[in-house]
C-alpha cells in the first residue's frame, strides 16, 4: 500500500484486508487495501488522490456528493443503501454491484472515513436462486397439495403451513395448537400416528416417517386421509425434529376401497362357481351308483321281506351293492384327485419376506386400525413351503384377528407376529397373537371344526382350510389353549433342504 499515511498503525491491517478504502472528511481517497484495488481495477498509486465519486457513475456523483457531506456533518457507522443495490464504476468504464459500509475514524485529531465493500453479485445471484427454488417448491406443494410440517420434539410443538390447516378446517386467522392437531385426528387412528412417531425417534432405527391416517375436518365433518413422510433428526443420540410433508389421499383411498370390493366380489363369485362346478360334478359321478346302489338294498329287502327267502337272489342283489358303493367311493376319489391335481408344489421361501407380504395385503385390503410388531428371526433359513397357500394363512389369521378386536372395540388394536427356530426338528415356528378378547373355552375346542364360526357372516371354514394348507405343507397349526392375552395360534414349516 501507498499513500500519505505511511506511518499509520493499521498500514498492515490494510495489506491483509479486504476490499477497503480510507478516505478524508473531503472525499480524497488516501489509501486503498489490495483488494480494493483489484477490484475496480486500480493501482494503488492511481487511486490514491482520487475524489471517491470518480468511482462512481457519473450519473449518480451529485447525489453521492449530497450524502458525503450530510455523513460528515454527523458521522456515524452506518451502511449505505438501506437495502437498494449499488453501482461502482470501474477504470475500465464497466460497473460493478457493491454492498458498501461506512465507518468514521479518527486519527491524532484528523477524521477518516473507511468505506469497506464487496462484490454483491454473488449475494444477488444466491438471493435470486433462493427465491427460484422457494417459487419451485410453492408451486410443487400446491400442485401436489401438500402441507409442511416441523414437529419440535423436545418441547412438543409444531410449525404448520396453510394446506395443513385447510385439511384440518382450522381458519387462517385462528390459533392452531399442537392439540387442536391431535384432536383433528380420528380417534381409532391416534394410536397408529403416536406409534409411527415413537418408531422413527428410535436411535437404532431409520428416522424415517411413514403412516396413513384419517383427519376429521372441522369446518365440515368430513373425515379425510392424508399420508404422512417425514424424517426425525438426532442430536446426540436424542431425537430433536421430525420434519415432513402430508398429502390427502382420500381420492386414492375410496378408489382402493372401489377396487376391493369388486375384487371380493369376483372372488366370492367364482368361489360361488367353483362350489356349484364342483358339487355338480360330485353329484353327477355319485347320482348313478347310488341310484343303482338303492336299487339293489330294495331288492334285498324285499327278498327278505317275503320267504322263503332266494339265498341266490339275496346273495346278487347284496353283492351289487357293494360293487355300486364302491363305484361311488372310487368316483369321488378320482374327481378330488383331479380337482387338486397341479394345484400344490412347495419351493424354497423366504418366511419373513412372506410375512411382510401378508401384512401388506391385509393393510391394502382396509385392515389398517392396528398397531404390528414383529420379532422376525435374522439370518431365517427358507422353509420349503408353496407361498401363495402360506400367505392365505397368515392373511387369514391376521384378518380374524383385526375383525376380532374390532367387534370388542379394542381402543389400541396391537398384533405381535413371531418367527422362532426348533434347531432339532428342523421347523420354523410363526405366532401371531392379538390383544383382542380371547376365546372361551367353548370357543377353542371347536375353532378347527367345519363350518363353525363365531362371525355373523363367516361360514367356518378359514381355519379349516387354514389349518389343511399348513399340514399339506409338512407342518401344523393349533391354538394357544392357556391364553390370558387375546388369541394366540401357531404354525410350524419345515425348512429346506
Amino acid at each position: 500500500m501507498t499513500g500519505p499515511l505511511e506511518d499509520l498503525s493499521f498500514k498492515e491491517f490494510f495489506a491483509a484486508a479486504d476490499a477497503m478504502l480510507l478516505a478524508d472528511r473531503q472525499g480524497l481517497i488516501l489509501t486503498a487495501s489490495h483488494a480494493a484495488c483489484t477490484l475496480l481495477g486500480y493501482t494503488p498509486e492511481e487511486i490514491a488522490g482520487l475524489e471517491v465519486e470518480l468511482l462512481i457513475p457519473e450519473r449518480y456523483r451529485e447525489q453521492h456528493r449530497k450524502h458525503r457531506h450530510e455523513f460528515s456533518a454527523e458521522p456515524k457507522k452506518r451502511v449505505m443503501g438501506n437495502g437498494r443495490n449499488l453501482v461502482a464504476l470501474r477504470r475500465d468504464g464497466t460497473e460493478i454491484q457493491l454492498d458498501i459500509g461506512l465507518s468514521p475514524l479518527q486519527i491524532k485529531h484528523r477524521h477518516y472515513v473507511l468505506i469497506t465493500f464487496h462484490d454483491s453479485g454473488q449475494r444477488l445471484n444466491a438471493e435470486e436462486a433462493l427465491r427460484a427454488s422457494e417459487e419451485r417448491l410453492r408451486l410443487a406443494k400446491r400442485v401436489a397439495g401438500l402441507g409442511v410440517f416441523d414437529y419440535d420434539l423436545i418441547h412438543n410443538t409444531m410449525k404448520y403451513d396453510e394446506r395443513i390447516r385447510q385439511l384440518w378446517g382450522i381458519l387462517p386467522d385462528q390459533p392452531m395448537t399442537y392439540e387442536m392437531l391431535i384432536a383433528g385426528i380420528h380417534l381409532e387412528d391416534r394410536h397408529i400416528r403416536r406409534h409411527a412417531i415413537q418408531r422413527a425417534s428410535d436411535p437404532q432405527g431409520s428416522g424415517e416417517y411413514n403412516i396413513e391416517y384419517r383427519v376429521v375436518n372441522a369446518l365440515d365433518g368430513k373425515e379425510h386421509w392424508v399420508a404422512a413422510i417425514g424424517k426425525v433428526f438426532f442430536q446426540d443420540k436424542r431425537p430433536q425434529r421430525l420434519v415432513g410433508v402430508v398429502q390427502e389421499i382420500t381420492e386414492r383411498k375410496l378408489l382402493e376401497q372401489k377396487l376391493r370390493e369388486q375384487r371380493n366380489e369376483m372372488s366370492t363369485l367364482i368361489k360361488s362357481q367353483v362350489a356349484l362346478q364342483t358339487a355338480s360334478a360330485i353329484a353327477h359321478e355319485l347320482n348313478q351308483p347310488l341310484t343303482a346302489l338303492s336299487a339293489y338294498s330294495e331288492v334285498g329287502l324285499h327278498i327278505i321281506e317275503h320267504p322263503p327267502a332266494d339265498l341266490d337272489q339275496l346273495r346278487r342283489a347284496l353283492l351289487g351293492a357293494v360293487t355300486q358303493a364302491q363305484r361311488a367311493g372310487d368316483s369321488l376319489h378320482e374327481l378330488l384327485e383331479f380337482l387338486q391335481h397341479g394345484e400344490f408344489s412347495r419351493e424354497s421361501t423366504d418366511l419373513n419376506a412372506l410375512i411382510k407380504d401378508a401384512l401388506d395385503i391385509v393393510h391394502h385390503d382396509g385392515y389398517h386400525e392396528f398397531q404390528v410388531s414383529m420379532e422376525l428371526e435374522p439370518d431365517l433359513p427358507p422353509v420349503l413351503a408353496n407361498p401363495m397357500q402360506i400367505q392365505k394363512v397368515l392373511v387369514n389369521l391376521l384378518c380374524n384377528s383385526v375383525e376380532a378386536m374390532r367387534s370388542a372395540n379394542i381402543p389400541e388394536a396391537a398384533i405381535r407376529i413371531k418367527v422362532s427356530t426348533n434347531a432339532d426338528t428342523r421347523l420354523a415356528q410363526v405366532t401371531v397373537q392379538d390383544n383382542g378378547p380371547g376365546l372361551t373355552r367353548e370357543v377353542t375346542q371347536r375353532i378347527f371344526e367345519p363350518f363353525f364360526t363365531t362371525k355373523t357372516k363367516g361360514i367356518g371354514m378359514g381355519l379349516v382350510i387354514s389349518r389343511a394348507l399348513v399340514e399339506s405343507n409338512g407342518g401344523q397349526m393349533w391354538l394357544e389353549t392357556e391364553s390370558t392375552a387375546g388369541a394366540v395360534f401357531h404354525f410350524t414349516l419345515p425348512f429346506a433342504s
